[in-house]
């Protein structure tokens, strides 16, 4: 049977050698249990109540078995399960109303046109330094409430904790724990003021959030915003680096997406479909369990493949990238209890930024290869420059020099 090895940093899981497996079967085995490739087994498997979140043996797995990184990786809500999960997650939910999220449309619709305002009439931009990371890290500041300016710390903390998901993850903890100290102080001070001075933002939302008078403790609090921060900035930051890479390699869907930016939501879909910051979905087997022929003991690992999945022609016959179709539900949020609870957050700021992208940055290209995390475990890219057709309009903004 095949085998593949995912801490590998030069394994693509979007290889033609994953989707020669995935035909010949809907699973192999790996070096972190077993990889699940077809989008019926994915979809299953996710929701099947015999498996618990995996991602809380992570750290374990690479070594680490104590200390600040390892106690906070394991109360935040990717680990906890449960009555403990269901708790946590229904006091943090009125934060991420969809209604709520929606109001701010308009404000992330200024900040994407204000960023690309500084770069437009220049032809090129470094995306993540110029475009990704501010726009994301000063979302998660506009949701927390916090001060714009501060978004240059958010980010080198939230991108210091993003580590924590790279398969390097056992030679990154001082730099993790570092972060991690940062931010829980940050947090901490941002909570203790929206006690005796509350606004409308998210963390004064999650203060007076109330179940049958059950409240989240400070240290609670100060564990899931932190964990929003890092994930919300890191994530957003990611996929639309790869929003952008995989709409270059496509340049009629570029177009289109400029010309009809009501596709943007769906655009997000197909991306998130075809070229996933996630790569894969961790389960663990809470039992022995008998799946299709695949025997899983209790304690086992299994991975869920989202490219390989998204991009099934079991599934989907013609899975080539389309902005205008609508597809199955991809796998990019996870799914079952486990489901991303920010999702709505990241859909609707990427949705907004990436037509006004298309618009802004028409006949857009890579301007050299730039640099990439490993195609396996979370991906992103690090550093991505483009170049660009300046439009007559913003052509018409970049002043004259005076003659004489």
């Amino acid at each position: 049977m095949t085998y593949f090895d995912l801490s590998d940093p030069a394994f693509d899981v979007t290889s033609p050698e994953v989707h020669a497996a995935r035909d010949e079967n809907w699973y192999v085995e790996t070096n972190w249990g077993w990889a699940v490739l077809r989008y019926a087994e994915v979809s299953a498997l996710l929701r099947d109540r015999r498996f618990r979140q995996g991602n809380a043996r992570w750290p374990a797995q690479n070594g680490i078995h104590a200390g600040l990184f390892s106690d906070w990786w394991q109360e935040t809500l990717l680990s906890l399960e449960g009555d403990d999960h269901a708790r946590i997650r229904r006091l943090l939910m009125p934060a991420f109303r969809n209604k709520t999220i929606a109001a701010m449309r308009p404000r992330f619709q200024a900040l994407a046109n204000e960023l690309i305002d500084a770069f437009a009439a220049r032809g090129n931009v470094e995306f993540v330094s110029e475009f990704a990371e501010p726009y994301a890290a000063r979302i998660i500041c506009v949701l927390l409430g916090l001060p714009e300016d501060h978004w240059h710390q958010v980010a080198r903390w939230a991108d210091d904790l993003g580590a924590s998901f790279s398969i390097d993850v056992g030679n990154q903890v001082p730099r993790i724990e570092a972060a991690l100290t940062g931010l829980l102080g940050y947090v901490e001070e941002v909570v203790a003021d929206r006690r005796v001075r509350p606004r409308d933002d998210l963390v004064t939302t999650l203060v007076q959030a109330t179940d049958d008078g059950d409240r989240l403790s400070e240290h609670e609090l100060g564990v899931a915003l932190v964990f929003l921060a890092f994930a919300g900035m890191e994530t957003t930051r990611n996929q639309l680096g790869l929003a952008v890479q995989t709409l270059l390699k496509h340049p009629d869907q570029w177009r289109l997406l400029a010309e009809r930016p009501e596709l943007g939501e769906n655009a997000v879909e197909e991306v998130m479909r075809v070229n996933p910051t996630v790569t894969w979905v961790t389960r663990e087997a809470l039992e022995d369990v008998e799946f299709q022929g695949l025997r899983i003991p209790r304690g086992g690992i299994v991975q869920m493949l989202s490219h390989s999945a998204g991009t099934d022609p079991t599934a989907m016959p013609d899975p080539a990238f389309d902005i205008s179709q609508q597809r199955p539900p991809h796998h990019g949020f996870g799914a079952g209890v486990h489901h991303c609870l920010g999702h709505f957050v990241a859909r609707t700021d990427m949705a907004v930024a990436l037509p006004l992208l298309a618009r802004r940055m028409p006949n857009a290209a890579p301007d050299g290869p730039g640099e990439w995390l490993p195609v396996s475990g979370n991906t992103g890219a690090l550093r991505f420059p483009i170049r660009f057709e300046r439009p007559a309009t913003e052509l018409a903004r970049v002043p004259r020099r005076r003659e004489g």
